[in-house]
């Protein structure tokens, strides 16, 4: 073994890959994409392992095979999840342009968010976006939730207009400058939530028409006005601060 395999296995050794696999089984096979990653990181046969699916479960587990087209791994025990909020978090968060959307969905995975939903607005930076960047996006958030140790990674949902998003029972919350409610004073956590956010410009006045027909209440993020890209991170801040 050289000095640099001799350097990585150390370094290794102190911090246990994650991989994602689809259910917590006895034996688990390794999917193509997280396959690639083993192989990039020169595990071996009877290396140690994280393994999570994604929706909430979470594990030990042992490389117990491992070929150029294949690897399988034996779980060796569950473990107890991250802690989730006490409610579902989705946030609905109106398209932006670049790569303001990928920062988004990583700091939103960190900060808990269990789902993300896409939205078409009236002053939506750009009018859509493409299969390959929902699928970026996806894998964005499953890198984030791999980073940061959380058992649950987001969906990444299409756009839709902000006139079909469905509460379906949960309380929905928009940041919106000219509310004197605050988040905390809204969310009591006896229903799931919706964080929904505007574009660079703001909702419009059609926007803000379908929001409050739908049920949804405002809430200040405080005296000054936020970006596009930080008002929806502010919002899942202030859920991740208060403890719960």
């Amino acid at each position: 073994m050289g000095a640099r395999d001799r350097q990585l296995r150390t370094l290794m050794a102190r911090h246990v890959h994650r991989v994602r696999v689809s259910a917590l089984t006895p034996k688990m096979d390794v999917e193509p994409a997280e396959l690639r990653h083993l192989q990039v990181l020169r595990l071996r046969v009877g290396d140690a392992l994280e393994v999570f699916d994604g929706e909430g479960e979470e594990g030990r587990a042992e490389l117990s095979a491992l070929s150029p087209a294949s690897a399988t791994l034996t779980l060796l025990g569950r473990t107890e999840a991250a802690a989730e909020y006490p409610q579902p978090v989705t946030l609905a968060i109106a398209l932006l342009k670049g790569d303001k959307l990928s920062d988004v969905v990583r700091a939103a995975t960190e900060l808990g968010a269990a789902r993300i939903q896409l939205l078409h607005t009236r002053y939506a930076d750009v009018p859509d976006i493409g299969e390959n960047k929902l699928t970026r996006l996806r894998r964005v958030g499953e890198e984030a939730a791999r980073q940061s140790q959380r058992s649950v990674v987001p969906e990444v949902l299409a756009p839709i207009k902000l006139g079909m998003l469905d509460l379906d029972g949960q309380l929905g919350v928009y940041a919106h400058p000219g509310s004197r409610l605050k988040l905390a004073e809204l969310v009591k956590w006896t229903q799931p939530v919706t964080l929904i956010s505007g574009p660079e410009g703001g909702f419009a006045p059609e926007d803000l028409s379908v929001l409050e027909r739908a049920g949804c209440q405002g809430a200040t993020l405080g005296p000054r006005i936020l970006r596009a890209e930080t008002a929806p991170l502010a919002m899942l801040g202030a859920l991740a601060a208060s403890g719960v």
